[in-house]
């Protein structure tokens, strides 16, 4: 494996942490919603990631697969005032869990960094491979 591949792989890995954390921040801003865009309770998304195609029996880094909501239920609160409360007082809330987001935010930006390091390491050992021809 080249160290180029291993740029190719760190910048993929980047990309697709971000968008765990895009999805993360989007969890986190509507963790107290009662409704989302569709008229129902915001739920929680979840990133699921694949390894991209092999080049020629080179891993080659990872992508995300999908954005899909969460399957843990919704939450129920009674809330008998609410313009959302069902005809015994309920209200569905949204299924994200503050905790466990701040959880996966902290592993997918610490994972981020890592790749970040990754690629930097990288190009400096291109750089002193390229000193070292030139002398």
């Amino acid at each position: 494996m080249s160290l180029l591949n291993v740029l190719h792989i760190g910048a993929s890995a980047t990309v697709a942490q971000s968008q765990r954390l895009n999805a993360i921040a989007s969890n986190i801003a509507n963790a107290d919603s009662t409704t989302s865009a569709n008229g129902e309770a915001y739920r929680a998304l979840q990133v699921v990631f694949r390894p991209k195609p092999d080049l020629g029996g080179v891993g080659s880094g990872v992508e995300v697969a999908a954005v899909v909501p969460s399957t843990v239920p919704l939450k129920l609160m009674y809330r008998p005032g609410h313009p959302n409360a069902d005809a015994n007082g309920y209200v569905q809330g949204s299924n994200v869990d503050p905790v466990e987001e701040m959880v996966n935010m902290v592993a997918a930006s610490r994972a981020y960094q890592m790749n970040v390091d990754l690629m930097n390491n990288s190009r400096q050992l291109l750089q002193r491979v390229i000193d070292m021809v030139r002398t």
